[in-house]
């Protein structure tokens, strides 16, 4: 690989995207259990998020399609806890 071909990928968005769906799909479970799993997650997504953000604008957008649907996925969960998922059956 040549050293004048420049990284299309950001990796941190890539990690906000896995963290964050792993969230979404951890929040449901019933018992506290889902809010503790899939809310701490999201939360550490939405710290992957602006980290990625960042990385991508300074690289003039490259690597933002990913933190766009992690910011989704952190909104669906923040959503889903707001209504009652990870507390309730």
């Amino acid at each position: 690989m040549s050293s004048s071909v420049e990284r299309r990928s950001n990796p941190t968005a890539w990690a906000a995207f896995w963290v964050a769906l792993a969230g979404l799909v951890l929040m449901p479970i019933p018992l506290f259990i889902g809010l503790i799993l899939g809310g701490g997650l999201s939360i550490v997504a939405a710290v992957l998020v602006v980290i990625a953000l960042l990385k991508g604008l300074a690289r003039s957008g490259k690597g933002i399609a990913p933190v766009v649907f992690a910011a989704i996925f952190i909104a669906l969960t923040w959503g889903g806890i707001s209504v009652g998922g990870g507390t309730l059956w």
